[in-house]
């Protein structure tokens, strides 16, 4: 496996990921944290797959359909050409409701000739832990577990049933169609059917991308983007997934493996703010909901992520019976740090919520549920500001003051005094603003190295940190201000490394970091933007295009040298940043299209 070169495919309540040749690697299903169904991506022999084996095999090219999550493969052989059109099914019904089944879809379309290719389908439920055995019966081919946690996936084919058990040869010669379902089907599954719910899913997609705000430059590198976060999202509770995918490593052959299958509060309202910037309100609104459900009562303490359900606990353990990918052990299910106290989520939750408050009118209810988790967020930094926190990289040796956990307590406590103005609840404001300054000057104090001439990573350090770069997108300090570009500049000297960036360059609990984070070559961009190095920015935001995959997805990390993606996949820090980062590159200015739009609706 050279490169994470996969496509995602879903339907806001679970995805798979799709190689360039046409396999399908990974799947969860009912939901994105269930079990795996393929696994192939962690084991190539005990995590199973959906594969297509074409015959005299000449050359494969796969892209999306022009605006959409529909993905098509195309195989030209020696006797014929094909393709393969995957998707999820998602699509409004009469009554207004979406349709999301736990079904993916595969349309086998002859495109020339008579190509002839094997199917291999070996499902392996429940993580693979025991045998998964297929039964053959009149409508459908049925998997099962037959030891552990009973499990069952059912297969709908016009293939004849025998050829995809057996792995036999398959000459194609007219539209054909492969459904894997979590469940039995109810009514006849036939090629016009899948058709049919294809062509809606399509019509789903391009109704969503033509709402998403169109830019004067990088349109269709952000609609890609926006079409990726829209696929993290859950849509039965609003949770946002920080990726689709567990234990894929941020090094080959080291132990950095975290399952990315949940919704950190973080990540979730960064994701959220960017798609209401490109015109996506209710993505927000039902993270918002998400969040207003997480914390019902007004002592509850806020965890820095949750289950896509809304669960508190996220127990780790380990899978050794997978090899990991790349052979990179553990694969561990779970995720420890959601005991870990990080105070950035505060302020970054906040900005979301002032971002929706000041761009959109809301129900009283809806707005009463939010200004009570505002006060109560600011009670939570008047507790916590002061304290040691693990940090936005989740550290899990030892506490320290982080400099940027310090900044987005300011955030927070400057967020919730622009939405009480916004509300009219000016009693708030002054009590407030002292615990603003109070915090500024404790920064200034305690975060700025003579030495460096820079913010540092955390208090009493000379470590430099890539997050200290959003200080200025987060309005905390002005990118004309010397201390701010004295830091940019500071932090581009000793992160940067062959065009990428080091989060940061001093050991952690795991040793030095080896690999690239993809988000904090795009942070660089914006801040070489905003302090006027705009060329310099430009070139560096150029050279990032070119290390997505061939259909424009990033992962968590980049190997420095060879620009192979690592970590978890697809990301949503990674994407949302790309979005970002077009949008201040552009500097908001909307295309003509949209400017007539705006002017007309």
């Amino acid at each position: 496996m050279e490169n994470l070169n996969y496509g995602i495919i879903g339907n806001c309540k679970s995805a798979a990921l799709v190689s360039e040749k046409g396999s399908i690697d990974w799947l969860c299903l009912p939901k994105f944290d269930a079990p795996s169904v393929f696994a192939k991506l962690l084991d190539e022999n005990k995590g199973g797959a959906l594969s297509i084996e074409p015959k005299n095999l000449l050359s494969i090219g796969q892209e999306y359909i022009d605006r959409t999550n529909l993905l098509c493969t195309r195989f030209i052989c020696e006797e014929g050409v094909f393709e393969v059109i995957d998707f999820m099914p998602r699509y409004k019904t009469t009554q207004g409701s979406a349709y999301a089944p736990p079904d993916v879809i595969r349309v086998f379309n002859r495109i020339s000739g008579a190509p002839v290719f094997k199917v291999k389908y070996q499902p392996k439920l429940e993580y693979g832990l025991h045998p998964t055995e297929l039964s053959v019966h009149s409508k459908f081919i049925k998997g099962v577990t037959k030891k552990g946690a009973y499990d069952s996936l059912y297969l709908y084919s016009d293939f004849d049933f025998k050829d995809i058990t057996e792995s036999n040869e398959i000459t194609l010669t007219s539209s054909k169609f492969i459904l894997v379902s979590y469940n039995q089907k109810l009514l006849k599954q036939d090629i016009h059917r899948v058709k049919l719910q294809m062509e809606r899913t399509k019509v789903y997609w391009l109704n969503w991308s033509e709402r998403t705000t169109t830019f004067s430059k990088y349109n269709d590198e952000i609609n890609r983007s926006a079409l990726t976060l829209k696929l993290l999202s859950y849509q039965k509770t609003g949770a946002v997934l920080a990726a689709l995918t567990t234990s894929l490593p941020e090094t080959i052959g080291e132990v950095r493996n975290w399952d990315y299958r949940y919704c950190w509060i973080r990540d979730g309202s960064m994701v959220v703010k960017i798609l209401n910037q490109v015109n996506h309100k209710t993505v927000a609104k039902n993270y918002l909901n998400f969040i207003i459900n997480i914390l019902p009562e007004k002592d509850e303490k806020m965890q820095i992520m949750y289950g896509i359900s809304g669960e508190k606990k996220l127990s780790e353990y380990e899978l050794p019976h997978f090899s990991g990918y790349a052979d990179s052990k553990p694969v561990r299910v779970g995720n420890a740090a959601y005991k870990q106290k990080q105070n950035d989520i505060y302020g970054i939750l906040m900005d979301a919520i002032y971002q929706h408050f000041s761009l959109y009118s809301a129900t009283l209810d809806f707005s009463e549920d939010l200004w009570t988790v505002v006060r109560n967020v600011v009670k939570m930094v008047e507790r916590n500001w002061k304290k040691p926190d693990k940090g936005i990289w989740e550290i899990r040796g030892e506490s320290k003051h982080f400099t940027f956990s310090k900044v987005l307590c300011w955030v927070a406590i400057d967020r919730a005094q622009k939405i009480a103005a916004l509300l009219e609840q000016e009693s708030y404001m002054k009590k407030w603003k002292q615990l603003e300054d109070k915090i500024r000057e404790d920064i200034e104090n305690n975060a700025w190295s003579e030495e460096k001439q820079s913010y540092t990573q955390a208090y009493g350090s000379e470590d430099l940190d890539a997050s200290v770069l959003l200080m200025e997108s987060y309005g905390y300090i002005d990118g004309k201000n010397e201390r701010y570009r004295s830091t940019v500049y500071a932090i581009q000297k000793e992160l940067e490394h062959e065009g990428l960036m080091y989060r940061y360059a001093n050991h952690d609990d795991f040793g030095l970091p080896k690999s690239a984070f993809t988000i904090c070559a795009f942070w660089l961009v914006n801040a070489l933007y905003k302090i006027g190095e705009k060329e310099a920015a430009i070139e560096r935001f150029e050279k990032l295009l070119v290390y997505s995959n061939h259909l424009g997805l990033y992962s968590e990390d980049l190997d420095f040298e060879t620009k192979r993606q690592l970590g978890n996949f697809p990301q949503a820090y990674s994407h949302l940043a790309l979005i970002e980062t077009a949008i201040n590159i552009s500097e908001g200015e909307v295309s003509k299209e949209e400017k007539i739009k705006s002017a007309i609706s």
